[in-house]
């Protein structure tokens, strides 16, 4: 069992249940298998690719808008290749259609128009017809691209594109719209900064590519199994150690890749079996998966590429963003490795064995060096250094450092396969990324999103950031349902974020307030994306998966409204809140994050000889409430807080302790 421990993450093929459920559900994984001249050429194109990003994101001379441009020349035709054009297209292919070579001229030529137009358009600001026409087509092909790669995102863009092209005109009241002209609306989304070519492919081309790929680079290093040698170290002794494992495995993992269904369907093809061979029920095996992997997205230092775009939009360095999320994501995962636990407590099982646990000092002298780029990274970016130039500083040292261990040498063809694998990973989301542009655009021109947080504010009143928040939470757990991470926490951005700002909330509560609430809607009903493919892969019933997800990442439902209040929670995003502070609420919100899971998750209500099985629901309810206060950062709370957890300690301890069960219920 060790042994299959510690192959999680590992870059080997998904199994063909996990392929299947991820194909049926997510378009993202719908990929051809190309063989022959036609795999050789996209290879090739992914390295140059590679390469291109690299030099355009360190030496190159490129301008902002025309290295956005290329990057979309390069990312839509290889987007049509890989992905294919219908649902149910022979996979196989030695040769592309007829009407993807067509596509990629089109495309190539189109854009290539751009990068040789812009600088004359730039000056003048007056588009011709020919201009036009070219964006016409420029947006149709993204939105080919984009209905293979993520089709309910190519949705989502057409409502927004019609409502700002040809319908917004007819509705009445406030969200009625003026009348563009096409010259307008291509002007708007094709060849301003605030369409296709704007804030979406900007971190496309920027953090997303870079980091993805210092991901597959850490990947190919062996950094994955080091990952799990050291999560057995740590917990795999514990009662249910193979769930506690698979936790730890499937955060890194998910915070490296960015996306909590591709997690889901590597890393749960093992740890789900395992959880199950080990005693836990089928149902919450899925559902422990499926939590662990949704978290990774919000979860630092890496936070699934989302939290440099986050940093983009409020103008400050990631370093802030990645402080301000690291409790959030802590308390998030204490709650889920807590209820994990007393479920183990509860089903009397047990850790592994000593000869399936690896010797800690063992792993740090084989592995140990893997960590050498993460501090690199680290360092450099808290030196000041952008994060691009860290993360390609740490994927270049990532090499060398492989060397010194014969085990995790990287030779060349391992070196080629990070790099296509990475290029290959940043195409959908890539894809999205620009689509998304059509969203931002429609938005702006309209002011969609100001009329909205108009009327919401109109409903819920100034200063209201409970009900705003409420409304909001609804907002972005439905906008995020099976979108890319990346991609819904931007749409949720336009949209809701303005909402929280209008009703008092600070700029970091607002934006990670939206992220965690759109990150989780890969695990909310009736979407729930990543409690969809756990399911499929534990053969449990997906409702009941979602619903047991839910519970066990109640912490991330909970905590949001507690820092949009009061955000002493996330460091340094508040001048004035002393270091002191901040650790108090830190340890209350530990606190109360465990006795929610203890009250949700806890051991089973029993009848009593004595009669105390009310005493014995009162008791988790009073664990529930506690811990609710607890988790709120103010000294009044927790007060009140301790005091009704040090009441359910006494009644627990003089009278329950006491009564002799009879059975459980």
């Amino acid at each position: 069992m060790g042994e299959q421990l510690r192959k999680i993450g590992d870059p080997n093929e998904l199994d063909a249940k996990a392929q299947k459920l991820m194909e049926d559900k997510d378009a993202e994984s719908r990929t051809r298998i190309l063989v022959g001249p036609i795999e050789k050429v996209f290879t090739a194109v992914l390295i140059i690719w590679a390469i291109f990003q690299v030099w355009a994101n360190t030496f190159g001379t490129l301008g902002a808008v025309k290295m956005r441009t290329a990057h979309i020349m390069f990312l839509l035709p290889l987007a049509v290749t890989l992905y294919p054009t219908f649902k149910k297209e022979r996979r196989r292919r030695k040769s592309l259609p007829v009407w993807d070579y067509l596509y990629i001229a089109v495309t190539v030529a189109c854009y290539g128009y751009i990068l040789w137009r812009y600088d004359a358009l730039a000056r003048t600001g007056r588009l011709n017809n020919t201009d036009v026409y070219v964006g016409v087509v420029c947006l149709l092909v993204a939105f080919e691209a984009a209905r293979r790669t993520s089709g309910n995102l190519a949705i989502i863009a057409l409502i927004f594109l019609s409502y700002f092209a040809v319908w917004g005109k007819y509705v009445p009241g406030t969200f009625g719209t003026s009348a563009f002209t096409l010259k307008r609306i291509i002007k708007a989304l094709v060849w301003d900064t605030g369409g296709i070519l704007g804030t979406g492919a900007n971190v496309s081309a920027t953090y997303i590519f870079v980091f993805v790929l210092f991901g597959a680079f850490l990947k190919y290093s062996g950094f994955s199994q080091f990952i799990n040698d050291i999560a057995l170290t740590l917990v795999g002794r514990s009662p249910g150690g193979p769930a506690k494992v698979a936790v730890l495995a499937s955060a890194l993992m998910g915070m490296i890749n960015g996306s909590a269904i591709a997690n889901v369907a590597t890393t749960g093809t093992i740890t789900i079996p395992l959880m199950k061979k080990t005693g836990y029920k089928k149902d919450f095996a899925a559902a422990v998966e499926a939590v662990a992997s949704t978290g990774g997205q919000f979860t630092p230092p890496i936070m699934g590429a989302v939290g440099f775009v986050m940093a983009e939009f409020m103008a400050i360095s990631y370093t802030k963003v990645m402080l301000a999320a690291a409790i959030p994501a802590f308390l998030y995962y204490l709650g889920l490795i807590y209820s994990v636990h007393l479920e183990a407590k509860r089903l009397g099982l047990s850790g592994l064995a000593p000869e399936n646990i690896p010797q800690a000092g063992r792993v740090l002298r084989e592995r140990g060096h893997l960590l050498i780029p993460l501090i690199v990274l680290m360092a450099l970016m808290f030196r000041g250094y952008t994060p691009l130039f860290a993360a390609i500083a740490a994927t270049v040292v990532i090499v060398p450092v492989s060397w010194l261990r014969k085990d995790t040498r990287m030779d060349l063809k391992t070196i080629i396969r990070a790099t296509v694998e990475g290029s290959r990973s940043a195409i959908s989301i890539g894809v999205s990324c620009v689509i998304i542009g059509v969203v931002i655009g429609s938005v702006n021109m309209t002011s969609l999103g100001l009329n909205f947080g108009n009327l919401i504010l109109r409903v819920v009143g100034g200063g209201q950031l409970f009900l705003g928040g409420l409304m909001v939470m609804i907002m972005s757990t439905i906008l995020g349902m099976g979108v890319p991470g990346v991609a819904a926490y931007v749409i949720v951005y336009v949209v809701a974020v303005p909402v929280l700002r209008a009703t008092g909330a600070t700029e970091m509560a607002a934006n990670l307030f939206c992220l965690i609430y759109a990150c989780l809607s890969n695990i909310t009903p009736p979407v729930a994306m990543s409690s969809y493919v756990a399911a499929g892969i534990a053969d449990s019933n997906m409702t009941k998966t979602s619903l047991i997800a839910m519970k066990l990442g109640i912490a991330g439902f909970v905590l949001p409204f507690f820092f949009l209040n009061n955000p002493v929670l996330l460091y340094g995003s508040t001048e004035g809140v002393a270091l002191s502070e901040t650790i108090r609420a830190f340890a209350t919100s530990s606190m109360g994050v465990l006795a929610l899971a203890a009250g949700l998750a806890g051991l089973p209500v029993q009848k009593y000889s004595n009669g105390t099985t009310a005493l014995r629901v009162l008791c988790r309810a009073m664990l529930i409430v506690g811990g609710m206060l607890f988790v709120n950062p103010s000294l009044a709370t927790d007060v009140l807080g301790l005091a009704i957890i040090a009441a359910q300690i006494v009644i627990d301890k003089l009278v329950l302790s006491k009564a002799k069960p009879l059975a459980a219920v």
